[in-house]
């Protein structure tokens, strides 16, 4: 027997009307490239989406056809999120920070129809866009006399101009939840990217998930700054959330400086941010170098690597603000854990509390994970057993696009497919995953598994230390050992004894690292995150003390 309720394909289209509907008047801001500050609302966002799906119809664009973007955080790029996918193709968030030859790659590959780019990146558009053979549309995001007279690009348009003569009139197709979206390319540390395609079903699925009082509980009367780039994994979802729930909207253009990024908090009122814990350090030196307080921001999500202890306390003690430490992939659209604490765990004392909240935290529903050896078996939920971490659910991928890579999933017992994630974790009895390593960072010394998170962690509890990577050096006896790279902060002074000293009583003996080496900079991929890869490349010729 089959349930008697009404079918409605869950679409993009959907969250946008619903906004219209119901929040039309909430506003979203944002800091434009041009330097000024912008107001609209989800009224004006969804009729400038019907626009724009008016105008790549006039272009004779396909259904799932892909439209590119090359654009920091603004409404003119959440305007895209919703013309584009609500009528039926394919948005592809293009990533402004990866090398030009590697965004070419990624251009063609995906079959990029029209790029819609920001005008900072005009450059980088100049000297690519003769080598994406595919693109038949240039769009520069921004009004008709800002668009330069001699940009060498042909039948370059101007935004406002494109969509400025369509009508506001549209109605949204209905189709197959299953087809395709959105799309975003992984980051492609070892070998070339590859594409993660997203529906309007995992989206809207994500939505909802990400919406959750346990997850990162956003609601109507929220304002959100998502930090965390659009084009990063659609800002870990935040664009689809915050309409489905019609809250105000706060992005930050490309200004993600400490002094930038607190004053749009405190001029518009923010309740919520979201970003990677690079960001995060520049904010808080802000406030700290200048005396400076919230006073309406009440949590921040913090994801994109491991958050040290330090800034999890800075964030909680200092300044009063809740930190809620998450965990994802872009093969997960990105959301799989969020630590918010159980009934049991709140009442903790701090220095409890606190090692519960350096986990990553507890599934959201629509993400099942386990841990296995090396043979596949199930390690126990007990916090100390460790082994690679698998997730499956409707928003974790189940192939790349094209087939790149061949078939991703391992497959249990029963024939369900797990995506494995390349990251070795440790899941508690309750339920709470703690990222050990990524696979490929662990280092193995005498047998033993030594965590590269941990030795950075204590590092960064240091009141020197800006930033610490740890990775593993060749040793003849030991396979490996652990270095420590550090980044000081301005003005602040420590030696190589004097922070190996600090590692006393905090982590076993044989898991301290063996040196010290510091550098002006640690090297930061696409995302924010830390390339060990290249930083192992840059320490070629170095040799462990006393070999």
């Amino acid at each position: 027997m089959l349930g008697q309720m009404q079918s409605q394909p869950l679409l993009i289209s959907n969250l946008i009307v619903h906004a219209e509907r119901h929040h039309a008047g909430t506003e979203i801001v944002s800091r434009r490239v041009e330097g000024d500050i912008h107001r609209t609302n989800w009224g004006q966002v969804a009729q400038r989406s019907r626009r724009i799906a008016n105008a790549l119809d006039a272009l004779k664009l396909g259904f799932g056809e892909r439209v590119a973007t090359l654009a920091w955080n603004g409404y003119r790029h959440l305007e895209l999120y919703f013309g584009v996918s609500g009528s039926g193709r394919v948005l592809h968030t293009l990533n402004p920070r990866l090398h030009p030859e590697q965004l070419v790659w990624i251009v063609n590959h995906a079959d990029d129809r029209a790029i819609c780019f920001d005008m900072t990146f005009l450059p980088l558009v100049q000297a690519v866009w003769r080598k994406c053979t595919g693109v038949k549309h240039w769009i520069a995001l921004c009004d008709a006399d800002k668009l330069p007279a001699d940009s060498g690009i042909d039948g370059l348009q101007s935004y406002e101009a494109w969509i400025g003569g369509q009508s506001d009139t549209y109605t949204w197709p209905e189709f197959d939840e299953n087809c395709a979206s959105s799309m975003c390319y992984t980051s492609g540390t070892t070998g070339n990217p590859k594409g993660a395609v997203y529906s309007h079903r995992s989206t809207l699925l994500h939505a909802y998930g990400a919406a959750l009082p346990d997850a990162l509980g956003c609601s109507a009367r929220d304002a959100i700054l998502p930090v965390v780039p659009m084009f990063h994994v659609n800002a870990w979802g935040l664009p689809y959330s915050a309409a489905a729930v019609g809250c105000k909207l706060v992005f930050p253009g490309g200004a993600l400086d400490g002094k930038s990024v607190y004053e749009l908090i405190e001029n518009e009122q923010v309740t919520m941010a979201a970003g990677v814990p690079t960001v995060w350090q520049m904010l808080l030196g802000h406030l700290q170098q200048n005396g400076l307080k919230f006073s309406t921001l009440k949590r921040t999500v913090i994801g994109g690597s491991a958050c040290p202890p330090a800034m999890i306390t800075a964030f909680n003690d200092q300044y009063g603000v809740e930190v809620l430490h998450a965990w994802g992939m872009t093969e997960m659209s990105p959301l799989g854990t969020v630590c918010t604490l159980k009934n049991a765990q709140v009442a903790l004392p701090p220095e409890e509390k606190l090692q519960v909240r350096l986990k990553q935290g507890r599934t959201v529903f629509g993400v099942d994970m386990k841990i296995v050896d090396e043979a596949g078996n199930e390690q126990p939920w007990d916090g100390k057993s460790y082994g690679d971490l698998l997730v499956r659910g409707p928003w974790i991928i189940a192939s790349y696009f094209k087939g790149e890579g061949g078939d991703p999933l391992r497959y249990d017992a029963a024939g369900r497919g797990w995506f494995p994630t390349g990251d070795v974790a440790t899941i508690d009895a309750d339920g709470f995953m703690q990222i050990t390593d990524r696979s490929k960072d662990v280092i193995k010394s005498g047998g033993e598994w030594i965590s590269s998170i941990d030795v950075e962690n204590i590092a960064m509890a240091h009141p020197a230390v800006a930033m610490a990577a740890c990775i593993g050096m060749r040793h003849p006896k030991w396979d490996e050992r652990p270095i420590v790279v550090v980044v000081k902060k301005p003005g602040a002074e420590v030696t190589r004894d004097e922070l190996l000293k600090f590692y006393d009583g905090k982590i076993a003996k044989w898991q301290v690292p063996d040196d010290v080496v510091f550098v002006d900079a640690i090297p930061l991929g696409a995302t924010g995150k830390m390339q060990k890869m290249t930083l192992r490349q840059q320490l070629k010729d170095y040799v462990l003390p006393g070999l």
